[in-house]
């Protein structure tokens, strides 16, 4: 019915503007539009979760695939890298010649 007032409005527009039916059914057509946004984003919502869930699942098992193909390391088991000692430091007690600076001398005339 309302698409019906809706075609009449529409063949004859400047009758639309003034009739009182056209305002109406345009003004329910509007409410009818946002009751049904919310209830189309949920819908919407609802399959973008359903299809992430499944892209995630697809993911993992991907993951668990590659992660079969690769040889197990197991930290016990690895090879030991031998470790070189530091070379020796010098004795303490024993100080290198050059640690003063030579001084110039001065002679006074």
């Amino acid at each position: 019915m309302l698409d019906g007032v809706l075609m009449k409005c529409n063949q004859n527009p400047s009758k639309a503007r003034t009739d009182s039916d056209c305002i109406n059914a345009r003004i329910a057509i509007e409410r009818l539009a946002s009751q049904n946004e919310p209830a189309e984003e949920a819908k919407r919502a609802q399959e973008f979760e359903r299809s992430r869930e499944q892209r995630r699942l697809a993911q993992e098992k991907q993951r668990q695939e590659e992660e079969a193909k690769k040889p197990k390391m197991d930290a016990y088991h690895l090879p030991l890298v031998p470790v070189e000692p530091p070379p020796p430091a010098p004795p303490s007690h024993e100080a290198p010649a050059n640690l003063n600076p030579p001084v110039a001398n001065q002679s006074n005339p």
